[in-house]
């Protein structure tokens, strides 16, 4: 694992020579040894086709390339950090949560339509998440953002979770989701919670939730 929690917000990462890892521009914090920073030109998610995607529909986020040989500390806004580890799952995170990520693990690009057809247009549109959302799959580590600190739930078989959509953060393995209603009287008069909405996961795997209800 290249990422040692340095505290709540920050991580260490170790850079190594021959291997390559990606960061958010602006999250470098400080670093010791012989480290290059330089742009991702094709913007780190999928190739320059994923690019453009992610462009057209302005959700893009500027990466890093970061090479080298030391350590460097990775923090950004003063958001809490959560460290990711994957073994050949499929992590599903929006761009601008990812703070620093192994550039080992292959990077994608899905439309949120493909999970959910319509509804799965409007589950990104509630949540602030837009149109697509990042895929990294493979073997690596990812740290992750979030507001007020993270909490991992497992999923399992037969044992559906729901998750308020502003506070979900990203989920990995085999899970599918949904954009369920939860809309009364009470609603319609303004009187409710107000959480009109629920992301519904089933299968296995872990969705990781914070502890707010802000967006990045």
């Amino acid at each position: 694992m290249p990422f040692t929690m340095v505290n709540s917000r920050i991580v260490e990462a170790a850079i190594t020579p021959g291997q390559t890892m990606f960061s958010q521009r602006g999250a470098m914090l400080a670093y010791r040894g012989e480290v290059a920073f330089t742009p991702s030109i094709t913007g780190g998610q999928g190739g320059v086709m994923s690019m453009i995607g992610r462009r057209v529909a302005n959700e893009a986020t500027p990466l890093m390339t970061v090479e080298g040989s030391g350590t460097v500390l990775f923090g950004h806004g003063g958001h809490h950090v959560q460290v990711v580890d994957l073994s050949g799952e499929t992590l599903y995170v929006e761009a601008d949560r990812l703070l620093a990520f192994d550039g080992t693990l292959r990077q994608g690009t899905m439309f949120m339509g493909s999970q959910g057809g319509v509804m799965g247009m409007v589950r990104g549109q509630v949540s602030g998440q837009g149109l697509f959302t990042t895929t990294l799959e493979g073997h690596g580590s990812v740290a992750v953002m979030a507001h007020g600190g993270v909490i991992e739930l497992p999923i399992t078989p037969g044992r559906d979770i729901h998750v308020d959509p502003q506070a979900y953060v990203a989920h990995r393995g085999k899970v599918r989701n949904k954009l369920t209603t939860a809309i009364g009287w009470r609603e319609l008069v303004g009187r409710g919670s107000g959480e009109g909405f629920q992301l519904a996961l089933s299968g296995t795997g872990t969705v990781y939730v914070q502890a707010s209800e802000e967006k990045l």
